[in-house]
């Protein structure tokens, strides 16, 4: 069984285990899980064929984005990763087509019952749940739906710490933890009423919103509507792009820290930015290698203390490089990958295979923006929070969903308080990109032998307290201040105006010492500060080091690779101490001696072994053809590029000639590819007239509009429903429309 059992930050999840069957195999799930983290931790990836060329399908977004996850659930097709396994359910490939059951019951059609709410939040994430706590607060009449089976969002996948402000995000703490704070808050309020597990489908013109709840299908009518949905992950092509095991960093994320599935053995990353990066950082907490991590572009665009973390863990980190292929026939066995030249194409001669199980897929989020827009062509009043309005940190999108909440208190009149501008100061800040990068090893106290000696033996009664200091490892302007807030000497200062500003050590400037207890260390979520101790050797000082893999990796007497920021190696050292306690929030505080010429650089330790990373002696050439932009429609690149090179400039048009769009995720994920299409073929974006969008956002059973439950559906007949429809269709276009 691929399960984590022993995670440095996560508990196992409790329960009893149960069988249900999968193609006749007899598999294990435990209370709540998706069919697809069941079948994962089974180690079963592929899930079906398709049904035009017969190849191999598995997840890609785990969060019901697309259908590439499809498998028959007691003969009803559905959603492996949005479908809880039951006990005794009978699962089955999706291998063809899906046959409609034969049932000649007539079905009576039951009325819909509506709702009225003054304010409809789609998305119980960071955004929705900040957005319902400032409404509650103005005593607004809140809806909340989510379709997941508890609050948190994206929080509930994230291990790590966040950056930002203690006082507005909680700076400094788990995003999991984060997550339940804001969750147990809710509960506290008298206004807000939660429907998890409820699908928001569509928005109608008549002002009203389709939600199935549960197995039933609600009217909502909200005087206002506030989308905080998120984001849904952009896709890449290239050949082999939709094997099994190439998936998303959502997916991964989900499998392994909401379900503690150790989804790949061998894990290779494309995407340096915040989510690739962290992702990587996930992977090697869960006991996973991670093999490698390309980007296209000459820095990583995430955060490089980020960066900076993987590099000192072991993990290489190919910048200016693209992935070529994904390589395998039922699911990816390698990938291969090149160097880039300016223009970003692949240089000859500079391939190299990688072998692994997983390839992740971190190259940038589309927000989930089509109920916005169809509430703005309805004249809905409408309001975005969080990723939905604005990509950016979820810490950002918990600020986010503050102000939108007050906004729209104001519009309701519940409020004459206006937002004030430290809020959207605050916001700005929050959402803003890395800034600056200074060179931290001219400023660095104690980054020599000499120096240290001279913080040993300062003249002043009390000098001997200040051969001890922390040693500060970023150095780029990112917004974050949980080292300054927690300091009890005051000696970290951040401009309290822009936390942006890189931290600085002042203990001279100020004339206090370190006291060195270590809270700067345990709390900084870059893990990027070190304590450096002489006071008991000055010439082989104590280095104590965050570190996040258990307790039980290291132990006092051991030896550890000392790593500089960078990932270079300086030396092999000698552990001394091993310490977790509550306090540190499940970050462990390593003490190893050093030289003190290499003691003030010392940033972390080596996790990986470097053999892990090795290429494989010859590359792995692309098959022809596999590069799918409609996964759904298994459409190719090559298909569209001939339709748009013939003159067509309309999605709509090359729905019709290709089928790409046409599928169950409606678009959702080839939409973006498409029109990359078009730029590469040098036609200007304003030429291009996009597809229609669905009515329905999400694919829905029929019966639900009947206002049948789910065992009902299984055994209703389709004419039945038809016959009945028809029946009661009446006069109102509405009504046919809804």
């Amino acid at each position: 069984m691929a399960r984590i059992t022993n995670h440095p930050i996560l508990k196992a999840p409790e329960g009893t285990p149960f069988p249900f069957t999968f193609d006749g195999k007899t598999v294990d799930a435990l209370p709540g899980e998706m069919i697809s983290s069941a079948l994962f931790a089974a180690d079963i990836r592929v899930f079906g064929h398709h049904p035009k060329d017969g190849s191999p399908q598995g997840i890609f977004c785990a969060n019901g984005q697309c259908s590439q996850c499809m498998v028959r659930a007691n003969g009803v097709p559905v959603k492996a990763c949005m479908t809880p396994a039951v006990a005794g359910m009978v699962v089955e490939s999706m291998d063809g087509l899906p046959v409609l059951p034969e049932v000649a019951d007539v079905t009576q059609i039951s009325d819909t019952s509506v709702v009225d709410v003054d304010v409809l939040i789609i998305g119980g994430g960071p955004a929705g749940m900040s957005a319902a706590l400032e409404l509650a607060a103005s005593s607004v009449d809140v809806l909340l739906v989510d379709d997941k089976d508890r609050l948190g969002g994206k929080l509930v996948l994230q291990t790590h710490k966040f950056f930002g402000s203690i006082d507005a995000v909680y700076a400094g703490t788990r995003g999991v933890d984060i997550g339940s704070k804001l969750a147990e808050q809710i509960q506290k309020t008298d206004t807000v009423d939660v429907w998890l597990n409820s699908i928001a489908l569509a928005v109608f013109s008549d002002g009203l919103v389709g939600v199935q709840r549960g197995t039933d299908y609600v009217l909502v009518r909200p005087r206002v509507l506030l989308t905080a949905t998120g984001a849904r992950e952009k896709a890449l092509v290239f050949p082999g792009n939709t094997l099994p095991g190439v998936y998303g960093a959502g997916a991964f994320q989900t499998l392994v820290n909401r379900d503690l599935v150790k989804a790949s053995q061998r894990l290779f990353i494309v995407g340096g930015g915040n989510v690739g990066l962290i992702a990587g950082y996930h992977a090697l907490q869960a006991g996973i290698d991670v093999v490698g991590l390309v980007e296209a572009l000459p820095e990583c665009g995430g955060y490089n203390v980020h960066r900076d973390k993987l590099a000192r863990m072991g993990v290489p980190i190919y910048t200016s490089h693209t992935v070529l292929s994904a390589n395998g026939e039922q699911a990816i066995e390698s990938v291969t990958i090149a160097s880039v030249d300016r223009s970003f194409q692949p240089i000859a001669g500079t391939e190299q295979t990688f072998a692994c199980d997983t390839l992740l897929i971190a190259v940038g989020l589309d927000p989930v923006n089509e109920f916005t827009e169809a509430a703005k062509r309805f004249g809905i009043p409408v309001f975005a929070a969080g990723d939905a309005e604005e990509i950016a940190e979820a810490s950002a999108a918990i600020f986010s969903g503050k102000i939108i909440g007050r906004e729209i208190a104001l519009k309701l009149g519940t409020t004459t308080d206006p937002v004030p501008e430290a809020w959207a100061q605050t916001s700005r800040i929050l959402k803003s990109k890395p800034g600056r990068t200074i060179d931290r090893a001219a400023n660095l106290i104690g980054n020599s032998t000499e120096a240290i000696s001279k913080n040993a033996a300062p003249n002043r009664n009390d000098g001997s307290e200040r051969a001890v200091f922390p040693v500060l490892h970023c150095s780029q302007e990112i917004p974050c201040n949980p080292c300054a807030s927690v300091c009890p000497q005051g000696l970290i200062r951040i401009d309290a105006d822009d936390i942006r500003h890189v931290p600085e050590y002042v203990a001279q400037e100020i004339g206090k010492a370190c006291i060195g207890c270590m809270k700067c260390v345990a709390i900084c979520p870059g893990l990027a500060i070190t304590l450096l101790d002489g006071r008991a050797d000055v010439a082989f000082p104590a280095v104590t080091i965050p570190y996040e893999f258990g307790d039980h990796a290291l132990r006092a007497g051991d030896t550890a690779i000392a790593m500089d920021v960078s990932g270079q190696i300086l030396s092999e050292v000698p552990v001394l101490e091993v310490r977790a306690i509550p306090q540190n929030d499940r970050t462990v505080l390593v003490k190893v001696k050093a030289s003190a010429d290499i003691a003030s650089r010392i940033a972390g330790l080596r996790v990986q072994q470097p053999w892990v990373g090795d290429p494989l002696p010859e590359r792995v050439e692309p098959l022809a053809d596999t590069d799918i932009i409609c996964r759904c429609e298994r459409v190719t690149a090559g298909e569209i590029r001939e339709v748009i090179r013939n003159g067509c400039r309309d999605l709509n048009e090359i729905k019709t000639i290709t089928r790409a769009g046409m599928g169950a995720c409606g678009s959702k994920t080839c939409q973006t590819p498409i029109l990359r299409l078009f730029r590469e073929c040098g036609v200007p974006l304003d030429e291009v007239t996009v597809g229609v969008p669905r009515p329905l956002f999400v694919e829905v059973p029929l019966g639900t509009f009947a206002g049948l439950n789910l065992a009902q559906q299984e055994n209703a007949s389709p004419a039945g429903l038809l016959e009945n429809a028809e029946r009661s269709r009446g006069d109102s276009e509405e009504g046919v429309e809804r």
